[in-house]
């Protein structure tokens, strides 16, 4: 470790509690589900149908503007529009990289809270990396996020707004190489998903139900990342929605872990893989092991055939299990520093001499603040 090594607190809570009184996000249909949305009209003395066309046009066409929403009714048009589909965020500062084909959107919400999302091309996929909270109460000393601790907890349809906008851009061709489809999203950008766990739960169902009732994207497509709330993980994998579990693990022994993830304090490195394995087996979805490599930090090839040793330990075995060692981004000021090449490459070979499916994740944008939390922290 290094010679100033983080505090962790001796007991982070599961959920961290919001104060109270805080104003709620503006209700929105993708809050709702198909029969919520339509009774909600009927309460207000809409016709009920109207639900149906209003979730058509935002999950199956991907149109905000009430402008092009030509079936509803003029005389009715805004306040259909007012009570399902009311703005719930606007962006306020975008980067783009990659030549275009890595887009950074930074987003206010309503009542002044930042959060950013990350649209990526790729030859075979566009991937989205969104924000469940905007902040994060892990308190990982290396993540830009964690240094800003947690403001509050996003909402279903604020988490979901962000894949939206984010499908849309790709559909109307408005990221370099033309019009696409959006086909994978990850649950890695600010926050803990599984501290706000109704609200990304509620998300991934309606990014996978089928338009229009959702976005009906595949629940393949779909990873939520974890730094390791073993209940939740339990949770999750009762629900019945094969998205693929990230476990961002970033250390195989418990003295580094408590470091570097202060939940392990709670959760031993062995509890946490134990559950997620158990996520695996009810799953039958290989889990990924995200593992950002920092210099003489976690990046030792002793580390590496620990981790390997821990992962297949208790007669697991390897083919459950993908590692991504990640390049850290760094985060200005840090003392957490990216791995040198060699120490990254030898990494992986000592994890693959071992059995254990490694691959190196490819990092996009680093000139435009690509760790989450930091173009936040600069505004």
């Amino acid at each position: 470790m290094s010679e100033q090594p983080a505090t962790p607190p001796k007991s982070l809570p599961l959920v961290l509690a919001e104060p109270r009184g805080r104003k709620k996000p503006p209700r929105h249909l993708a809050d709702l589900t198909d029969t919520e949305r339509k009774d909600l009209l009927v309460e207000m003395g809409l016709p009920g149908f109207r639900a149906k066309q209003l979730s058509t046009h935002y999950f199956g066409r991907l149109v905000h503007d009430p402008a092009e929403m030509t079936d509803l009714p003029a005389a009715q048009r805004d306040e259909l529009v007012g009570a399902l589909l009311p703005d719930l965020m606007d962006p306020i500062r975008q980067q783009s990289a990659d030549k275009g084909k890595t887009v950074k959107t930074l987003w206010k919400l309503f009542d002044g809270s930042l959060v950013e999302s990350v649209l990526m091309r790729y030859k075979d996929r566009a991937t989205i990396c969104i924000s469940s909270q905007a902040g994060c109460g892990m308190a990982c000393p290396f993540c830009a996020t964690g240094q800003g601790g947690l403001q509050r907890n996003m909402s279903t349809a604020e988490i979901v707004h962000q894949v939206v906008v984010g499908a849309r851009a790709m559909a109307n061709g408005d990221v370099a190489g033309g019009p696409g489809r959006l086909s994978n999203v990850v649950f890695m950008g600010m926050g803990e998903p599984l501290a706000n766990y109704k609200a990304t739960v509620g998300a991934v169902r309606r990014l996978t139900d089928p338009a229009p009732s959702g976005l009906g994207l595949s629940a393949r497509h779909v990873t939520v990342s974890t730094v390791g709330l073993v209940p939740r993980i339990r949770q999750l994998a009762d629900e019945g929605i094969p998205v693929t579990l990230a476990l961002s693990l970033h250390a195989p022994d418990d003295e580094l872990r408590n470091d570097l993830v202060p939940i392990n304090t709670r959760f031993s490195v062995a509890e946490t893989v134990d559950a997620a394995y158990e996520y695996f087996a009810k799953t039958g979805r290989r889990v990924s092991i995200e593992y950002a490599l920092m210099r003489d930090i976690n990046d030792q090839g002793w580390r590496a055939d620990l981790l390997a040793d821990v992962l297949a330990a208790d007669g697991r075995g390897t083919s459950w299990v993908h590692v991504n060692p990640i390049p850290l981004n760094e985060v200005p000021g840090s003392q957490f520093t990216r791995s040198r090449e060699e120490d990254m490459d030898e990494f992986v070979r000592r994890l693959e001499a071992k059995g254990i499916a490694a691959t190196m994740r490819d990092t996009r944008g680093s000139e435009i603040d690509a760790a989450c939390g930091q173009l936040a922290a600069a505004e």
